[in-house]
């Protein structure tokens, strides 16, 4: 019989980020809170931008973002906001929050030890680029590495493709 295998994964739906960015634009031009306080977000490339007219009004527009995000099926984990909060640019509170996207190398060493340590022993692991292969004779153990995997809290979105 041949192995099963899936890879695990650190990616988001690109459309579903759009969505959720145009649903929280709509809301805050529409919310009587964000009425003349400059409020505006938009998806640029890969950054999420905001701004508002202070440093609040600023933090509930990413409040916004954040719950369209999670309703349209996004992990926060993806969103890199910055630790210092919004800066000043000029009058407005500007906050950029990037993307990302893929497992990199020391994460990608994280996750295949904790397969090795606690997983099924008949698992084998293989890293490819920011993507991890998981290859088995049973299907029964590449369940329990997917509920091994979900289980744990790393600092980056898992998720799992290319069930063979």
């Amino acid at each position: 019989m041949a192995d099963s295998s899936f890879d695990v994964v650190s990616k988001f739906d690109k459309q579903e980020v759009a969505n959720a960015v145009n649903t929280a634009a709509k809301e805050i031009a529409n919310r009587y809170d964000f009425k003349n306080v400059g409020a505006s977000v938009e998806l640029s490339g890969e950054v999420i931008k905001m701004e508002a007219n202070t440093e609040e009004r600023c933090k509930a527009v990413l409040d916004v973002v954040q719950t369209w995000l999670v309703k349209r099926g996004v992990s926060l984990k993806h969103l890199d906001v910055p630790e210092a909060g919004p800066r000043l640019s000029g009058k407005e509170y500007k906050l950029d929050a990037p993307l990302k996207e893929g497992i990199s190398s020391e994460n990608a060493k994280k996750v295949t030890k904790l397969i090795r340590d606690e997983g099924p022993k008949s698992v084998k692991t293989q890293i490819q680029g920011d993507e991890i292969r998981v290859t088995s004779k049973s299907r029964d153990d590449l369940q329990a590495v997917q509920r091994l995997l979900k289980e744990a809290d790393f600092d980056f979105a898992v998720s799992f493709t290319n069930y063979r």
